[in-house]
């Protein structure tokens, strides 16, 4: 199920964030960045996908939501 946030945090130097949906902050890897650029800004809304990994919420499949 597709969901919309915030990306919230952003680490480029370890290639992790963080992105705020329904009030919970689901942590992302860069290789998660569907465009392949491996960054992504704070503040940008984005899509994403969730699935449990490692016993909790991870997003993947991150997509820019552009306009």
């Amino acid at each position: 199920m597709t969901a919309r946030g915030i990306v919230a945090t952003f680490d480029e130097h370890v290639g992790l964030g963080t992105i705020v949906a329904g009030g919970r902050s689901i942590p992302f890897h860069c290789a998660e960045i569907r465009d392949g650029t491996r960054t992504i800004r704070i503040g940008t809304e984005v899509e994403f996908e969730s699935q449990l990994k490692f016993g909790r919420p991870e997003a993947f499949s991150v997509v820019t939501i552009s306009g």
